[in-house]
């Protein structure tokens, strides 16, 4: 099938594989799939002063496009998927924030036929077991503790598409399920929490690996105190949720835990909510009114931070030009990481033949140029 229609070559680029950068790279896309060698007379696309990454994986997202995941129709779900791909995320889990159980279950069903047809790589229930300590932009009438029973009402409503669920594991419960999720190969995830260092070491050792939006929504780092923080940085079973969108950290924030986590250990989300491409206004993030201002989203009644309107290839930019971070680093944490996490490494998170064909292409200032899906163009490169 030499040089056959769908065997296109990028060639030119930096391209960035898990060995690390190559200069004047090629990338070879046979059908849907990253292939190791083609024909010389395949199409090819001259990308020269261009780079060539992973597509993005977001392990928590809300929304985008004006669309909501946790209260939308599927074509709304669908409108959040296609605003968040036309940014360079081509892997997404969908993020539910707290809500009533039957209704949270009755997402779950919603959201699971979504992860089944392939437009969603799973579900992370972000509420409604956390902290009312800790709420953030989660409504307090609707918290409960961690009962690992309704834990598993809702791992079953999601007919095994539940990738994560974020838990107050200093809350009756909080451990036992922490346990459970673990066994079910499920991530249970630190977050919301107004745990201590002691507190969250216990839960570490009982299975969580992640770290809700390390700092926001938990205790801050005390030289007495030293709160979860400092538990799931040193720990190297925990990869720890950031999001670089200029508002949720300070930079020296974001240095701490790539210092002290190390690359292989973050992951960069989004935390994006309807806003997220798509602009100022109203909103709702489950039952509370938001109102987006200049790009930041706050509760209406009480001013808290409510998600973001953050995409990935924003983060991935701000990440390399703002905070210096190795583009080696980035693409780790933008892809890589949350791959492995969500168990589909080996279909996506790397540009390496027999993986997916998703990648993203990005100028010589990290801006977004071009994205690829499972080998189709979502936006193809404008070149000369």
């Amino acid at each position: 099938m030499a040089g056959r229609a769908d065997t296109t070559v990028l060639a030119g680029a930096r391209v960035v594989l898990p060995t690390g950068t190559v200069e004047n790279g090629r990338v070879i896309v046979e059908g849907g799939r990253i292939a190791g060698s083609t024909a010389e007379d395949a199409r090819t696309i001259d990308l020269t002063g261009h780079w060539v990454v992973p597509g993005f994986v977001d392990m928590h997202n809300h929304g985008g496009g004006g669309a909501s995941f946790t209260s939308g129709t599927v074509d709304e779900v669908l409108t959040g998927v296609r605003t968040h791909r036309e940014h360079g995320t081509t892997t997404l889990v969908a993020s539910t924030v707290t809500g009533e159980m039957d209704f949270l279950a009755q997402r779950a069903g919603l959201l699971s036929e979504l992860v089944q047809q392939g437009d969603l790589a799973g579900i992370h229930f972000e509420g409604p077991f956390i902290s009312p300590c800790r709420k953030g932009a989660h409504s307090e009438d609707l918290l409960r503790d961690p009962d690992p029973a309704e834990v598993r009402k809702l791992m079953d409503a999601a007919h095994g598409t539940a990738k994560m669920f974020t838990l107050a594991t200093e809350l009756p419960g909080g451990i036992d399920s922490v346990r459970l999720l673990a066994e079910h190969g499920v991530i249970a995830a630190i977050g919301h929490t107004d745990a201590t260092y002691e507190q969250t070491v216990e839960a570490i050792d009982a299975g969580a690996t992640v770290a809700t939006h390390l700092y926001n929504a938990m205790p801050g780092l005390g030289h007495r105190a030293p709160g979860p923080i400092a538990a799931l940085l040193e720990d190297e079973r925990v990869t720890v949720e950031l999001i670089n969108d200029g508002t949720h950290l300070h930079p020296a924030a974001l240095e701490l835990a790539y210092h002290h986590a190390g690359a292989a250990r973050v992951a960069l989300i989004t935390d994006a909510m309807d806003a997220a491409g798509f602009g100022d206004g109203l909103y709702q993030l489950g039952p509370l009114a938001v109102e987006v201002k200049d790009g930041v989203a706050r509760l209406v009644e009480g001013d808290s931070i409510a998600g973001s309107t953050l995409t990935l290839d924003t983060a991935f930019r701000r990440s390399v030009t703002i905070d210096r971070i190795p583009v080696g680093d980035v693409v780790q944490s933008i892809s890589a990481n949350p791959a492995r996490l969500l168990g589909v490494y080996d279909k996506v998170g790397s540009l390496e033949p027999g993986k997916d064909a998703d990648l993203v292409v990005l100028d010589e200032d990290f801006v977004l140029k071009g994205v690829m899906r499972k080998g189709e163009w979502i936006i193809e490169p404008r070149l000369g």
